[in-house]
């Protein structure tokens, strides 16, 4: 899905990510972890392709990201959903309607659209809030929308930055469950946090590599969970 080969990131003169190597295999699981700071969000944004690598290869479903045109690039985001650690949302528009936007772009059929979105809002517990606008939401209902957002488009990858970072801890619990539920399903997952509990709440139930960024470098934090 994505593989990473002595990646290398560098901004405003110096380097925030060095030689760092890892493949992300069809329905793996991946925790990331590291202080604030670390780099977990630039780390992310290599993934996809919102930033370039300044050094080592990175390759987007079997294509280095180098050599795929903008129109390429934008074909593989729609195989990557992104949990945004900021959730933002267009505060003028009812929750079902920001989780579409991205069909809007897609050319999907609109009846099936239809479908898969009330689909969708009942698996992340959303229908009864379809019509509500982003600024009447809970921090857990924004997450909740933000996660379904990120998969509107059945994506293969699902990429969460710090998905459960202002939630109280029964969210977090819930956020975590419908990411393992989506990796049985097949999804590629990584979640990058801070969270060690939460970390160790997925033990039960996924089998998960726990990574780490420090000293700029990617880093295996501990054995399989």
């Amino acid at each position: 899905m994505i593989e990473l080969e002595n990646v290398a990131y560098s901004y405003g003169g110096g380097e925030l990510l060095t030689d760092m190597s890892l493949r992300l295999p069809p329905g793996s699981f991946h925790f990331l972890t590291g202080p604030s700071g670390a780099g977990k969000t630039t780390f992310l944004k290599l993934c996809y392709g919102a930033l370039v690598p300044t050094a080592g290869h990175l390759r987007m479903f079997d294509k280095d990201v180098r050599e795929i045109d903008r129109d390429g690039i934008a074909m593989a985001r729609r195989r990557i959903g992104v949990v945004h650690q900021d959730c933002q949302f267009l505060d003028h528009l009812p929750v079902a309607e920001n989780i579409a936007l991205p069909l809007a772009v897609s050319g999907q059929d609109k009846l099936e659209a239809q479908a898969d979105l009330k689909e969708l809002l009942n698996w992340v517990g959303l229908s009864s809030r379809a019509n509500a606008y982003p600024p009447e939401l809970s921090g857990g209902e924004r997450q909740r929308a933000a996660l379904a957002r990120a998969l509107i488009l059945s994506p293969d990858v699902v990429l969460a930055d710090e998905p459960t970072g202002n939630v109280d801890w029964d969210m977090s619990q819930r956020l975590l469950r419908l990411l393992v539920e989506l990796n049985k399903m097949g999804k590629t997952i990584m979640i990058a946090t801070h969270d060690l509990s939460l970390i160790r709440a997925a033990k039960p139930h996924v089998q998960a590599r726990v990574l780490r960024i420090s000293n700029r470098r990617l880093q295996l934090a501990g054995a399989d969970l």
